[in-house]
């Protein structure tokens, strides 16, 4: 009989240890990125980190808005018209006796914090969920190092959109929910227990605040706008794009004008980068601790973003823009390196993370475990996927989006042959038997989401 090496020895030792999730949420940040294939884009270290991951190229929001994409990822629960609506969503609120995944977590024995934003509400179910109060730095996402940029509020009492000052990263407060996660994972380290580690990063949520360095990576003549800024031919009223960067001051800019799309794409990329830097900072401390061997690695977005498309500049409708979202797993000694088309939604997160650790989920929950993929990228995973806001609801497909407001308007996008969803074929009787098929899907996934009582 042959002896085990040290090498076996120590990942024998490592697969009985408690799994470690380090868990990264980033706000507003849909798949732009390099690992995603965004040219433009420079993010070093999460590409690096995508190297030793699955990405997955097909993964989605259930609701297009932070609070209640959030809500319902952490709780493992689907949207309806009168639970998860908008930014204010609390699970504490509209699903009080669910459990929560950090929850889950916490009463299997392992400590879990919450470090930056994470739930929209850093106190939402915040003793169910948490071994420590959560910690948020002071300011928010809305400090400013710029005097020019608060010359001129707006009635909402936000100054101009964007600003590059000459400051350290450690002047907003991202660089601060990145050291108090680094120095907690030293603690961690220190003391040996599993944690579930959640670090939530602001950018590049507007406003495009960060310092010049990260500007000065980008020739803002050089940046490639939308080159569909126009509505799609026959959407219904009710398409509408977020108001919410209307809330600031553009300065001398213009909506609409392309110097306008130049600014907005150059202050979400230069913010992109920022917190790209942040989020390299984590995992190399991660790395240094003799962590990562025994820590699975989530970087997540909570919902997609326009840029531009359609004149549309964030999220709040259930077009493909505002609904794809970043997903990027590391799990160790499993397939790495490797890119997934899967059909999955944020909602699965729960399930999976559970799986992978272990742990049982409650019953009620309606995401699934995608731990199959993680083995198997190649492999598919759901029909499809679905997601609301407000008065639309919607289905996700691997070649179609589909929608249906409340008064009955539809849309419906073949993004194999549009995947800009330029055209609303809805009404084209070419695809008569396809919308009739989004419909009945779309059917059996609203049930779903009401089975929760």
């Amino acid at each position: 009989m042959s002896c085990k090496n040290e090498k076996e020895k120590t990942v024998e030792k490592q697969d009985q240890k408690p799994m470690n999730i380090l868990f990264i949420a980033i706000d507003d940040l849909r798949p732009e990125l390099g690992c995603y294939d965004a040219r433009q884009v420079k993010s070093p270290s999460i590409d690096k980190l995508a190297k030793e991951a699955i990405v997955f190229d097909r993964a989605y929001c259930n609701i297009p808005v932070c609070g209640a994409s959030r809500a319902s990822l952490l709780t493992g629960i689907l949207p309806t018209k009168t639970r998860f609506i908008d930014f204010r969503a609390k699970a504490e609120e509209d699903v009080p006796n669910a459990k929560t995944l950090p929850g889950i977590f916490k009463d299997a024995g392992y400590t879990s914090i919450s470090n930056g934003k994470i739930f929209h509400y850093n106190k939402d179910a915040q003793e169910a969920s948490w071994s420590r109060s959560p910690w948020m730095p002071d300011g928010g996402h809305r400090v400013s190092h710029d005097p020019t940029t608060t010359e001129v509020l707006t009635k909402s009492g936000n100054g101009r959109v964007y600003e590059a000052p000459e400051v350290d990263n450690s002047a907003y407060p991202d660089h601060k929910i990145a050291q108090k996660t680094i120095n907690d994972l030293r603690e961690l380290k220190a003391s040996g227990e599993p944690f579930f580690m959640a670090c939530g990063f602001f950018r590049p949520h507007m406003p495009f605040y960060a310092p010049k360095k990260y500007w000065d990576l980008y020739d803002r003549d050089s940046i490639e706008i939308a080159d569909n800024r126009h509505l799609p031919e026959n959407a219904p009223e009710l398409l509408r794009g977020s108001g919410e960067f209307k809330s600031y001051s553009f300065g001398s800019y213009k909506p609409n004008t392309e110097e306008f799309h130049k600014m907005m794409r150059h202050g979400y990329y230069a913010c992109v980068s920022y917190v790209d830097e942040l989020v390299g900072e984590v995992i190399s401390e991660l790395e240094s601790l003799d962590l990562a061997e025994n820590t699975i690695v989530v970087i997540w977005g909570d919902h997609g973003w326009h840029l531009g498309e359609h004149e549309f500049w964030g999220k709040h409708n259930t077009l493909h823009n505002a609904l794809q979202v970043p997903l990027i797993i590391k799990v160790p000694r499993k397939v790495k390196g490797q890119h997934s088309k899967a059909l999955v939604e944020t909602v699965d997160l729960y399930a999976t993370l559970c799986d992978l650790a272990n742990l049982e989920t409650p019953d009620y929950i309606m995401g699934k475990s995608f731990k199959s993929v993680l083995d198997n990228p190649k492999q598919s995973f759901r029909e499809n996927i679905y997601a609301r806001f407000k008065k639309a609801d919607a289905i996700v497909t691997e070649d179609f989006t589909y929608s249906l407001y409340e008064n009955g308007d539809e849309m419906l996008y073949n993004r194999k042959l549009d995947p800009d969803e330029n055209k609303n074929v809805a009404a084209d009787d070419t695809y008569k038997d396809k919308l009739e098929d989004m419909r009945k899907a779309l059917k059996i996934r609203q049930e779903q989401a009401r089975s929760y009582r």
